[in-house]
């Protein structure tokens, strides 16, 4: 009887991810072979993973390499293991081992890079990812190499990876959403404009491409469009900050400042340290005349960004009209 005949079975139940009957499988195999059945760990393992049992998975998955050293996938499992606790360095070096026994495997490349970006090591990390791109043309390494240079601060490469990302796969939604929101950002609105349009054909859902299309329309005074462009991404993303801020500052230009303070006081209940909607909300109640609102929100608009002189040029003018209209008799 050959004692690793469950393998099948157990593969079997893992994929159709029922998972108490593999473990229970797992359990007879590993009995039967006295713990030496690689297969049998390498899947425990796996569902461990999954349970959110990392550190025990982790010293499985480097039984599974003690049993098998000269497999590059027993060394990535380690290697990937190591990563979600948090011990780059540690990945980095287990992630390099397997290299040596596989110099073909994109994916070990691409984990190196974001093991690189983690540690701010933006060089090393743009070589590892430019050499997985050179073994395969992957969406996912596309986008972690745009993001490294963003994290480096160099938006011009992050542009041009992403074009050429495109133009690899250029009905990719969320690639047409991210270089279009570089644009936008540039103030390249056509452009913009051009991307987000296409990011919407192929996912009309794409709420960051509804946001951002609706943005751009808010900036040309576009309103109303952008209402109808808001009220789709609010039924998919109710509890965005972003979202709501935008929806209060249309409220604003359209003068109805009360509406827009209760959509701004929803943004800031959802992130009461984003320093845009205490500015915005600061900026509302000067509008309505509210100097001691305007000044808590704007107080704490400078707190959170000290370095920004348009807070200080407005928290100053709002002293000065307070005191204007102050009856001091």
């Amino acid at each position: 009887m050959v004692a690793w005949r469950r393998n099948w079975l157990i593969h079997l139940h893992y994929i159709r991810k029922d998972y108490e009957t593999c473990k229970a499988m797992i359990k007879e195999q590993l009995q039967e072979t006295q713990g030496m059945c690689e297969y049998a760990i390498y899947v425990q393992a796996l569902i461990l993973r999954l349970e959110g049992q990392i550190q025990p998975s982790l010293e499985l998955f480097q039984s599974c390499a003690i049993l098998n050293p000269t497999s590059p996938d027993n060394l990535k499992q380690v290697a990937r293991s190591l990563f979600l606790l948090g011990k780059h360095k540690a990945a980095i070096e287990v992630y390099q081992e397997a290299g040596k026994l596989n110099e073909k495997d994109w994916e070990i490349n691409h984990n190196l890079g974001v093991c690189y970006s983690f540690i701010k090591d933006f060089q090393n990390s743009e070589e590892q990812l430019n050499a997985a791109l050179q073994l395969k043309k992957h969406d996912r390494t596309f986008m972690t190499l745009g993001k490294v240079h963003l994290l480096a601060g160099d938006t011009d490469k992050a542009i041009e990876v992403y074009k050429s990302a495109v133009e690899f796969s250029p009905e990719n939604a969320e690639l047409l959403t991210t270089l279009g929101l570089l644009y936008l950002q540039l103030g390249k609105y056509q452009k913009a404009f051009e991307h987000l349009g296409n990011a919407l054909t192929y996912d009309p859902n794409n709420y960051k491409a509804i946001l951002a299309a609706g943005s751009m329309m808010q900036t040309h005074g576009d309103f109303d469009v952008a209402m109808n462009k808001y009220r789709v991404a609010a039924c998919m993303v109710p509890e965005s900050p972003p979202l709501w801020n935008n929806i209060g500052m249309c409220f604003f230009g359209k003068k109805k400042y009360v509406a827009a303070i209760s959509c701004l006081k929803r943004a800031h209940y959802l992130s009461p340290f984003d320093w845009k909607v205490l500015y915005n909300l600061g900026l509302v109640h000067l509008t309505m005349q509210q100097y001691a609102s305007a000044f808590h929100f704007l107080s704490a608009a400078t707190n959170l960004q000290p370095h920004l002189g348009e807070l200080y040029m407005l928290l100053a003018g709002n002293t000065r009209l307070a005191w204007e209209n102050s009856t001091c008799y």
